[in-house]
């Protein structure tokens, strides 16, 4: 009998440490599903509000002639047509909504601080006393809209996106000769200064890193196809972004 109250006893306590081993694996298991769910730092849905600042360069090489020489033998050289005689500083904001991790639809516009020369002749319907180059400053504009495929890498801070996305850019200022001069035919009249508006695309990449759930730190670049010849602009972006 005694033997048997001692089995009994014994098959108590093991069964009791058993449970209670089984109570603690939970436990421990709620707390590092809780732990890896905090890690994964980018969610199946977000909006997303982006604000950065941007660099601009023209992808025409600035190659234009001299004064003299567009003046008095009609040779333009090649230049940028819209944007910057050389490069532009600005900044933009975006929106997306991410319905799902990896893929997100949204709008961005920007604003960029243009800079181009502006031919002036001593001949032709605009003349001056003295042929120069002045120094045209303009802003360029532009909303379009976007496409993003992101790779978050497993639950880490790093997400490398790739973008594209469609719309218009505006208030590019297109320098080009006009007319035929009434003395010598062979050049031109004038330059001719136009504010245009262009439809444009756009495609990039680049790589957000999040410092919390809802801020990250993007750095991308993107090329930027302008409507007509000699257009074109790379831009580098950096900036936050605010996950919701």
């Amino acid at each position: 009998m005694k033997q048997v109250t001692v089995f009994l006893l014994g098959l108590f306590a093991v069964t009791c440490v058993a449970f209670a081993g089984t109570e603690y694996s939970g436990k421990e298991m709620k707390q590092t599903a809780a732990v890896q769910q905090n890690e994964c730092w980018y969610g199946d849905r977000e909006f997303n509000v982006g604000v950065w600042g941007a660099y601009a360069f023209a992808g025409t090489e600035n190659q234009r002639t001299g004064i003299e020489d567009a003046d008095d033998l009609g040779i333009y050289g090649s230049y940028d047509r819209f944007l910057s005689a050389d490069h532009a500083w600005g900044g933009g904001i975006d929106a997306k909504y991410f319905f799902m991790k990896y893929f997100g639809v949204g709008i961005e516009g920007f604003a960029l601080d243009g800079r181009t020369l502006h031919g002036r002749f001593d001949h032709g319907s605009d003349a001056v006393t003295e042929e120069f180059y002045s120094v045209d400053h303009h802003v360029v504009g532009g909303v379009l809209g976007t496409v993003t495929v992101r790779f978050p890498i497993g639950c880490s801070r790093f997400a490398p996106y790739v973008f594209g996305g469609g719309g218009a850019v505006f208030g590019g200022h297109n320098d080009r000769p006009v007319g035929h001069d009434l003395i010598d035919p062979l050049l031109a009249d004038r330059f001719e200064n136009d504010t245009d508006a262009r439809a444009a695309g756009q495609v990039g990449g680049g790589l957000e890193v999040r410092i919390t759930r809802h801020i990250g730190v993007t750095t991308d670049f993107s090329w930027n196809f302008v409507d007509g010849p000699k257009n074109n602009f790379g831009m580098v972006r950096s900036g936050l972004n605010f996950a919701f």
